[in-house]
């Protein structure tokens, strides 16, 4: 594996004649102010993956206006593998991965709840020496920090998509914009045992409406929607997981709230 780095200027301007066996020809910017991330990571994708890189750097504006001109492409990098054009980046790594940018997948939850628990394990260990039932109230807690950030941080595609299923947001549209922050501040007082009268029955509350929601949209209308669970524009399916979040809320809620009481 080789990677040969010339200027555009030191080299044909015909990509399909240079790309043979397994060559790629890559053609990213590398401009005095601006090194394209994208071209990058194409050049470290193609090196993975064992190609021989001619790359081609472009180092003024001027010579990336003209290529993309020549070779009618909106933008760059643009890679060629075997005299075939794939693309850009994106278009590189789902020609050379696995990676399917439109398929249902549950890896933006699982890393979550992974960070949760381990998060949970090091206040344990760190605070009371050991693991104990604490240790899953403070799992759920930060899972409710966690899954309430990703709502906020884009708040206009959280509230689209759950509009889609929830019933109290379809009756009253500013509930999905609350709805968040709820999640989010019952979680924080939730993690330090705080104000325990005001955190558990908003976080009982929101999650009952959010489980019925689920419920109906997913096991009884059959509907086939994406969660907004871990925010907007996300491609995890509705489903076990936004109801295993609603679920968990519920349980530690009511824990607290017993717990208050007694």
């Amino acid at each position: 594996m080789s990677i040969q780095t010339r200027n555009v200027s030191d080299v044909t301007t015909d990509p399909a004649t240079a790309a043979t066996r397994k060559t790629a020809v890559l053609y990213r910017m590398a401009l005095p102010d601006h090194l394209c991330p994208s071209g990058q990571k194409a050049r470290w994708l193609l090196q993975s993956k064992g190609y021989d890189i001619d790359d081609r750097l472009f180092r003024t504006r001027p010579e990336v206006d003209a290529f993309k001109d020549t070779f009618d492409v909106p933008t760059t990098p643009q890679v060629w593998i075997d005299g075939t054009r794939i693309g850009g980046y994106s278009d590189l790594r789902v020609a050379l991965t696995d990676h399917d940018p439109k398929a249902t997948t549950y890896r933006p939850v699982i890393y979550l709840f992974v960070v949760a628990a381990a998060t949970a394990l090091a206040l344990s260990i760190g605070f009371l020496g050991a693991i104990t039932w604490q240790t899953l109230g403070w799992f759920i807690s930060v899972s409710m920090i966690l899954l309430g950030m990703q709502k906020l941080r884009d708040i206009e595609s959280f509230s689209t998509m759950f509009l889609n299923y929830d019933l109290l947001a379809r009756k009253w549209v500013p509930y999905a914009y609350v709805y968040p922050w709820v999640e989010t501040g019952a979680g924080v007082l939730m993690t330090g045992m705080l104000l325990t009268p005001f955190a558990a029955p908003a976080a009982l509350f929101i999650s009952t409406v959010g489980a019925i929601s689920v419920f109906k949209a997913v096991y009884i209308d059959k509907r086939e929607l994406k969660c907004a669970c871990v925010g907007g524009n996300s491609n995890v399916p509705l489903g076990f997981v936004s109801l295993t979040e609603n679920l968990m809320m519920m349980g530690m809620a009511i824990v607290m709230i017993v717990l208050a009481l007694s």
